[in-house]
């Protein structure tokens, strides 16, 4: 089904902006503002379908990270330690809440696709979440919501196929991980090499039953679409017709555009929305249109907000 706005829901809340890594931190509560200010203006709030949202259960935590995980986040954040012990993750006395909200949100929108009207919905969300592993919340992460986006509209409805896509500047470490020796999810990640975390290399395909079912696509610095829309085109799409999705996941990173302070990648707001409209086209072909885009990184603030509205226009069939 083509998209369009009425078939396009959002999740926007400002319990986002309560998980605040303090003064000088790229992932600031400023991107979140940035963002609801720049769909307000464009009235993008008012023609598409917001979400509420919720928090995550333990059960559906444990869909994707580890018990002692889980439990280590939530002890260190109480405790009111400002930074999450397994990894570069910075927290503050909320941020517990606001990571449950975020990955519960990711669910509340796989439930509109599932049991609603809806085909697409954009989750700006807060902190983000593909570096977090089944056992390390890192890379800014405590809670990886695209990864959990995917297990649970398996688990929760009855689908046997995702494919998740991952366009950060960064590689998705923790959603590979998660998923890396997995035939069900395919994982699929266009990042910039070397640079953090130092890992989606070529070669990483997958383990087991989940060999194959990886594709990382590393690029130097500098490169753009011709490089990154090369890869979605001849490689991602290629692949999506031998594994036919049911649902398509999303990790919108937007530190892959030019001028981020954190990447050396040149992708403009058009780019965004061409890699859209070629992740559409795979959803539209084999699951129904069905598309869950999650917030990753992106840390020129205003750049950010401009390719996310750039991303949703063409996300809802607007441009």
């Amino acid at each position: 089904m083509p998209a369009s706005a009425s078939a396009t829901g959002l999740v926007l809340d400002p319990i986002f902006t309560r998980h605040d890594p303090g003064p000088g931190h790229p992932e600031q509560v400023a991107r979140y503002e940035a963002i609801t200010k720049v769909l307000t203006e464009s009235g993008l709030t008012e023609q598409l379908t917001t979400i509420p949202t919720r928090e995550a259960t333990d059960a559906e935590l444990q869909l994707i990270h580890a018990p002692a995980y889980i439990r280590l986040a939530f002890e260190e954040i109480r405790s009111g330690m400002t930074q999450l012990s397994t990894g570069d993750t910075t927290v503050c006395a909320d941020s517990l809440d606001v990571a449950l909200r975020a990955a519960g949100a990711a669910c509340a929108a796989v439930d509109a696709i599932f049991k609603g009207d809806l085909k697409q919905v954009f989750c700006a969300l807060r902190p983000p979440g593909h570096h977090a592993t089944p056992s390390r919340g890192m890379g800014f992460c405590v809670f990886n919501n695209a990864a959990l986006a995917a297990r649970y509209a398996q688990r929760e409805h009855g689908i046997d196929r995702v494919a998740v896509v991952d366009w950060d500047v960064h590689h998705g470490n923790g959603t590979q991980d998660i998923f890396y020796e997995d035939a069900s999810v395919h994982f699929f990640s266009t990042h910039q090499a070397p640079l953090y975390p130092g890992t989606g290399a070529l070669e990483e395909t997958g383990r087991g039953a989940g060999e194959g079912f990886t594709m990382n696509r590393p690029f130097p610095a500098g490169s753009g679409m011709r490089e990154i829309g090369g890869a979605f085109r001849d490689d991602w799409q290629s692949a999506m017709d031998t594994f036919r999705p049911q649902l398509v996941v999303i990790s919108a990173g937007f530190d892959s555009r030019v001028g981020d302070p954190l990447g050396s990648f040149t992708l403009t707001d058009d780019h965004f929305q061409a890699l859209t409209h070629l992740v559409a086209a795979v959803a539209n072909k084999h699951a129904d249109g069905r598309i869950i885009s999650c917030l990753e990184g992106g840390y020129h603030v205003t750049g950010l907000a401009q390719a996310v509205q750039a991303h949703l226009e063409a996300l809802a069939g607007i441009r």
